[in-house]
């Protein structure tokens, strides 16, 4: 009986020996890089247990801009570890794990989500910029208090030199009305960092009298002090309106700043940095952008950076044609706006900027010239000046497809699109064409991703049908044969994913 007793023990401490033998050993399947976590499907969820608050980057090994990332992901990382903080980040390869990507509704590369508590089942979009110092902004507002106490002086001189801009709200009471409007202001800003303070030295070293809030930045004036109703509102546009340059640069840091901000209205200016002439341009540049604070972004852009020229060739432009202005508003609909003079004037861009924001600008619309043989192949070229008349034929169903010279899911699609083109290229009524969106824009079609394919079906109403049926020449016969019903859609319905490039993802404007 001692010896079945003696037996038990033993049999009970091997198993408890050997789970947390198997434990150490699926804990050390996760490995790390640089500090970063490497995830896959088999060790996600274990992860996820071990640390309940994670920080995870789905990228493409081929992606220029998760590149870009590497070192500052890595920075953060580090930063995170020296504070002896427990958020940890991590890297999933999106394209080794299509499983993850796909429960996680990763479409474009880097897609970054924080999963807080372990929860797994709504992460957290991450929504601020890509450098370390974003990064861990975004966090703490994630974890932890939405605003930093300021006990004494050392602390708000730290975080003010420590961050390129700052908000600190000077409150005598802490639980007064003012001061949680800024906590709740503090709450919704995830890239800037806020402090809060009733410590009569930090009043005083700041040279603030009364309660209110100051936005501390290293450029232009070096500090804004809020003025209006203390009310989230207000101090949101307060914030929105200063805490970028005047002119910002258009790089692959500020990228996300710049189109994932309020502001959705920008004025670029595309110049060589290298010029003799650049600071004079920039001067003028800043002059004109004194009068438009919070309404239009001042952008400029390198025009000489390989990595600029698809933003150039997206405004129809090329780098001999530089210095140009153009104008971009980012809202639901994407519209471009041109001067009427090239000249880089401050008076030149605040008139042309009057005129935009009085909305008497007409939209910039780009058309390549027709070509002679447009009509002679079997599936016609389409550019601004012969669409209209092509598809809004009365007597003609037209199917386009838009699409851009380097887009993969296009040159794919060709093959098949030469087909349907050659299968109805003797018939009286259908017409298969299509369209560089590159180098042509139509005010009555807006296109956000390639290749987008509409159906502009015969008749005087000038109806557009999106289709969202198979991409095979099946599929494309089915639509055509049934009138435009069988995978079709109104235009402007939701229908499935598309699985092209969205432009502004392919672009950084997001």
């Amino acid at each position: 009986q001692c010896q079945g007793s003696g037996g038990g023990r033993s049999s009970t401490m091997f198993k408890f020996f050997l789970l947390c033998t198997l434990a150490v050993a699926s804990r050390a399947d996760i490995g790390e890089e640089d500090g970063v976590l490497v995830l896959k499907k088999s060790n996600f969820e274990e992860a996820l247990k071990a640390h309940p608050n994670i920080l995870v980057e789905f990228y493409a090994p081929w992606c220029g801009h998760c590149k870009a990332l590497v070192p500052e992901y890595a920075k953060a990382a580090s930063m995170l570890k020296a504070d002896g903080s427990e958020i940890r980040l991590a890297k999933v390869d999106a394209t080794e794990e299509a499983d993850l990507a796909q429960e996680y509704g990763v479409r474009g590369y880097p897609t970054i989500k924080f999963f807080k508590g372990g929860d797994k089942e709504s992460p957290k979009e991450y929504s601020a910029g890509r450098q370390a110092d974003d990064i861990i902004n975004w966090l703490k507002k994630r974890t932890g208090p939405a605003a930093t106490t300021l006990g004494e002086v050392a602390q708000a001189e730290t975080m003010i030199a420590e961050n390129e801009v700052a908000v600190i709200g000077f409150f005598k009471d802490a639980e007064s009305e003012g001061a949680t409007a800024f906590l709740k202001a503090a709450e919704a800003v995830d890239d800037v960092p806020f402090g809060i303070t009733s410590n009569d030295a930090v009043f005083s070293k700041f040279e603030v009298s009364k309660d209110g809030v100051v936005l501390f930045k290293k450029f232009d004036e070096g500090r804004n002090t809020f003025d209006g109703e203390l009310s989230k509102t207000e101090l949101l546009a307060f914030i929105k309106a200063n805490q970028l340059p005047l002119v910002i640069e258009f790089t692959e840091q500020t990228a996300p700043k710049i189109f994932g901000g309020e502001i959705k209205s920008h004025i670029l200016m595309f110049v060589p940095k290298a010029a003799d002439d650049f600071n004079d341009k920039m001067a003028e540049f800043k002059k004109a952008s004194e009068g438009f604070k919070g309404k239009i972004l001042f952008i400029f852009i390198d025009s000489e950076v390989d990595d600029n020229q698809r933003i150039l060739e997206f405004f129809g432009l090329k780098k001999e044609e530089c210095p140009a202005i153009r104008l971009i508003t980012l809202e639901e609909e994407m519209t471009k706006y041109r001067p009427e003079s090239e000249a880089i004037t401050a008076d030149n861009i605040i008139a042309f900027c009057t005129l935009f924001t009085e909305g008497k600008l007409k939209p910039h619309l780009m058309s390549q010239d027709i070509p002679e043989d447009w009509d002679k192949n079997p599936v016609r070229v389409l550019v601004g000046k012969n669409f209209e008349e092509v598809v809004f034929d009365p007597k003609k169903n037209v199917f386009v497809e838009f699409y851009a010279p380097w887009c993969g899911h296009c040159k794919q699609l060709d093959p098949i699109w030469t087909k349907l083109g050659e299968k109805y290229q003797d018939s009286a009524d259908i017409v298969v064409a299509k369209m560089d969106s590159t180098a042509n824009e139509i005010e009555t079609v807006k296109v956000h991703s390639f290749p987008t394919l509409k159906f502009f079906p015969a008749g005087d109403e000038h109806k557009v049908v999106d289709y969202n049926g198979e991409r095979t020449l099946e599929g494309f016969t089915k639509f055509l044969e049934s009138g435009g019903k069988d995978g079709g859609a109104p235009a402007g319905e939701e229908g499935e994913e598309d699985e092209g490039i969205d432009v502004s993802t392919h672009l950084g404007l997001v």
